[in-house]
């Protein structure tokens, strides 16, 4: 009989971060390109949230046993190899999953390339003659993006940054603590901590975006013969009133894997999110570059929405009816990496693949990204932002 996942309360500190892909050393080097000629390509640049973090799952399930009813797409038949998924950025923690969002949007461009990994902060893709940082044994990412313009003719490349400068883990690690622990609300203090955070992380923001150009000046290419994409986030979370689970007891702990106060969900999701999309496309407009809002791109899909349910021995995942972001996995056996949860999953990310092709078609303007109730991604549509 599979097991099912029986938990006491426990502390359960969050690494948000980034990842995408191919790593750029699986890249094969094009026989001939250059800017304007030769093979073309997308590049994915930033954290967890495009890097294909939490790719590894089809929805969720209590099920700690075998393929977890279907969602884990790492089991063998006999063990659990992130490697399938991950490939390998599994070892390192970059986490660039076969589905990434770049990976996931494969008409785009004839070549994806992901040099995202998950846990990244704004030095990780400056370049480090300018400040950058090497991250989890790779060098910067701009210093990466000067390597891939030399090899193809990059047309498209999107950034998701910020997150990690802001504190994402940190923010969730206390809101959980709070719901589990304390007995107490974590929103206004965290929202004090977010914009002590928030100008700073923004400057970080824009100082990427003028790096990425720099980098690509430098290569010969002119400003009008690529595209940067910046994006925002998605709320993993729903608001109280879209809660499948009541407030009072363990079920959000237990079974839901979405230890949050009504509270604090409602600020979550909607206040500090289209606070922070906000603060972005603020960004991308000083910059002159298009925003991608994906603030509502998992409504209701979220972690615990009362549209969704999760997997069970009889109801297997479906796009149409799972969650399509990865839950907090408070179990006495841990089903993966505390690092995936409330990411996109396998389904959020075929979801952001299709934003990305969309997105390619609007060479002009700042589109939101959301999808449509009951479909799986083909569903997905932009609206002007």
């Amino acid at each position: 009989m599979p097991k099912s996942r029986r938990t006491t309360p426990r502390t359960l500190a969050l690494l948000t971060a980034a990842a995408l892909i191919l790593p750029l050393a699986a890249v094969a080097t094009p026989a001939v390109a250059s800017p304007g000629t030769g093979t073309t390509a997308t590049v994915s640049m930033g954290d967890s949230y495009i890097s294909g973090e939490a790719g590894r799952w089809k929805g969720n399930s209590d099920t700690t046993s075998g393929s977890r009813d279907g969602t884990d797409r790492a089991w063998t038949g006999s063990g659990y190899d992130g490697s399938r998924v991950y490939g390998s950025t599994y070892a390192s923690g970059c986490d660039r999953s076969d589905v990434s969002e770049v990976r996931s949007a494969p008409t785009v461009n004839q070549a994806q390339i992901n040099l995202a990994c998950s846990g990244a902060v704004s030095q990780n893709v400056f370049r480090a003659s300018n400040g950058g940082q090497s991250f989890k044994g790779e060098a910067p990412q701009a210093d990466q993006l000067a390597a891939v313009a030399a090899q193809y003719n990059v047309k498209l490349i999107t950034l998701s940054i910020g997150g990690n400068d802001l504190g994402f883990a940190d923010v969730i690690s206390t809101c959980v603590q709070d719901y589990e622990i304390w007995w107490s609300y974590c929103h206004d203090d965290q929202q004090a901590a977010v914009d002590a955070k928030m100008d700073a992380a923004m400057a970080g923001v824009g100082k990427s975006v003028d790096e990425i150009r720099a980098v690509m000046s430098a290569a010969g290419y002119a400003a009008s013969s690529y595209r940067i994409v910046l994006q925002s986030y998605p709320s993993p979370i729903p608001r109280s009133s879209e809660n499948r689970y009541p407030e009072s007891g363990w079920s959000r702990t237990n079974t839901g894997g979405c230890p949050f106060w009504d509270a604090d969900s409602d600020w979550a999701r909607d206040t500090l999110v289209p606070e922070i999309s906000g603060r972005i496309a603020q960004v991308a407009a000083a910059k002159g570059v298009q925003f991608l809002d994906l603030r509502d791109m998992l409504q209701g899909r979220e972690v615990c929405s009362k549209a969704t349910k999760m997997a069970t021995p009889s109801n297997a995942p479906s796009a149409t009816t799972s969650e399509w972001a990865r839950f907090l996995d408070l179990g006495t056996t841990v089903q993966g990496a505390t690092q995936e949860s409330f990411h996109p999953n396998y389904y959020g990310e075929l979801a952001l693949g299709r934003c990305l092709t969309l997105m390619n078609a609007k060479t002009t303007g700042n589109w939101s990204c959301r999808n449509t109730a009951g479909q799986d991604a083909t569903g997905v549509y932009l609206a002007a932002s």
